[in-house]
């Protein structure tokens, strides 16, 4: 009783201190924060985890985690209010506070989703709230058993280093970007540079805790193995992921690495025909060799001109891979001077450009380095059959011509080619060459210098049409890109998730729009890019 009488009096006292500034508004923040208030646990209060606009702590916390500066503006649409769940229950609160007052609810882990869609409503007029996973980041490994427990608001860099510390032999399959949150990149799949022996990050998932519509907390067992597909690359639309047990992977003690630029001057061409002629189906499952291009000065020529670069990792030592380039890739010119041996904790710096000798708990900074904060847009492909010698000496023509546009292609094969395309929503399996990622960077503010690089974006992902996949055209769900469609959530929400989801999942896509229907059939965890639920059901 006493407990009631004092929650009573707080209460009131609470909701007045953080009352918000826009009237418009005050009523559904006002109702949210006092459901959330009352769905606290009084072992975990929820108080100390909302942000409200009159916080002056508010725009701290919500441009954290805001990866691309294209939504950091004063235009840019802000939440009703931010929980930074420090507890379960403040998951379950917000699920269940948000269906019951209508307020979208956005999830973010780190922040890196391309389009914002993770802390930004792109819908007009549409109220809505962060759900902030960071304070939920444990990671627990079991290198007898083999896996690891790893929350959603750790970064890829934190599980990286969790694992490194226990043993010097196990990994896991993730990206190569140490701010990455866990929670999305998983998600949506996961990619990395162990993908071609071990495939995708999600490919490893074995076990789950997730808050369903109803604020349950399940695991596989109770969730069911439908909801369990569902959360292995379907994206954030059947609940929110707490924590994952993921599969560790045995690796070698030494890896080794290499970063090497070529231009046109240098042969570029002809070498990045024999890597595409190679890097996928004629180097062993344990090399991989990403290849970026962009446009730089020739110190030759004093023009623009095309460089390649070209990074790997090896699972083994200099000797082998020397002994595999010499062979596989003899045009590059390895040299033993350009390769360097280290572990895979090691590799994972050297693979986001920090130095040589970079302290291993680097890996721990979950703010990103600044050359990677920018305005920036993304796009993706895939392609399954090579581009000829004049197919790539047109497409530099038009990077040249546009300057601004980077493209990087990540070979496939391997595992990724032995998983079938229903094992789990990530469909894009045999037949890949590589994966494209179109990147474009700049640093000037503003709608119409946005718009300008997004068009320049635009214009090269239009020329590149007769060189990637078709029927559909193929794209990667962790690479987000709303050129492709946006759901308005209304009558037609189906046909307009149709779009985009043949693109990211082909013909997983209606699988995930049954599961959908049946585990959230009112459609609460949705998004721009969200997977609908079957028309007339809600």
């Amino acid at each position: 009783m006493w407990l009631s009488f004092r929650f009573a009096i707080l209460l009131p006292l609470f909701l007045s201190t953080i009352s918000l500034s826009a009237s418009s508004e005050k009523p559904t923040a006002e109702a949210l924060l006092e459901c959330l208030i009352g769905h606290s646990q009084p072992s975990h209060p929820i108080s100390a985890a909302i942000y409200t606009p009159d916080n002056s702590s508010y725009s701290t916390v919500l441009e954290a985690y805001i990866q691309n500066l294209r939504f950091i503006s004063s235009s840019t649409p802000k939440p009703l209010l931010i929980v930074t769940a420090l507890h379960e229950s403040h998951i379950q609160a917000s699920v269940l506070c948000g269906r019951k007052k209508d307020v979208v609810m956005k999830t973010r882990s780190g922040g890196h989703d391309y389009e914002g869609l993770s802390y930004v409503s792109r819908i007009p007029h549409v109220p809505f709230f962060i759900l902030d996973m960071f304070n939920l980041r444990s990671i627990n490994a079991n290198i007898e058993e083999e896996t690891a427990w790893v929350q959603a608001g750790a970064t890829l860099g934190e599980v990286c280093y969790a694992i490194s510390q226990k043993s010097k032999t196990h990994g896991f399959p993730v990206g190569v970007c140490p701010t990455v949150g866990v929670g999305g990149t998983i998600a949506a799949g996961g990619y990395g540079n162990m993908m071609r022996k071990y495939g995708l990050s999600t490919d490893n998932i074995i076990d789950a805790q997730v808050v369903d519509v109803n604020g349950r907390l399940l695991n596989r067992r109770t969730m069911g193995e439908d909801l369990f597909w569902a959360i292995r690359g379907g994206g954030a639309s059947f609940g929110v992921i707490l924590a994952y047990k993921v599969r560790l992977i045995r690796i070698p003690e030494t890896v080794t690495v290499f970063k090497i630029g070529r231009t046109i001057e240098q042969n570029a061409l002809d070498i990045v025909l024999q890597w595409q002629d190679v890097a996928t189906n004629k180097l062993p499952h344990e090399l991989f060799i990403r290849l970026t291009m962009n446009v730089v000065n020739s110190t030759v020529t004093r023009t623009k001109t095309i460089n390649a670069t070209f990074r790997a990792l090896l699972l083994g030592d200099s000797q082998r891979l020397l002994s595999i380039m010499n062979e596989r890739l003899p045009l590059l010119g390895v040299q033993q001077s350009d390769c360097h041996e280290m572990s895979w904790a090691e590799s994972v710096l050297f693979w986001t450009d920090f130095p040589l000798g970079t302290p291993v708990d680097t890996l721990l900074n979950r703010t990103a380095q600044s050359m990677y904060i920018t305005h920036l847009k993304r796009k993706s492909d895939y392609v399954k059959t090579p581009i000829s010698r004049d197919g790539l000496q047109s497409i530099w023509n038009k990077m040249i011509e546009l300057e601004v546009i980077q493209l990087t292609f990540n070979p496939y094969g391997g595992r990724m080619a032995e998983i079938p395309e229903s094992e789990i929503p990530f469909p894009h399996r045999a037949g890949n060459l590589y994966k494209v990622q179109y990147a474009t960077n700049w640093n000037k503010k503003g709608n119409k210098a946005a718009e300008r690089y997004l068009n320049l974006t635009r214009e090269l992902y239009a020329y590149m049409t007769p060189f990637v996949s078709k029927n559909p055209r193929e794209a990667f769900l962790n690479y987000r890109d709303l050129d492709l469609g946006i759901n308005y959530q209304g009558k037609k929400s189906y046909y307009e998730g149709m779009k985009y989801g043949i693109k990211y999942f082909k013909n997983n896509f209606y699988t995930l729009v049954k599961i959908k229907t049946k585990v959230d059939p009112h459609n609460f965890f949705r998004n721009e890019q969200s997977i609908p639920t079957l028309p007339n059901t809600h």
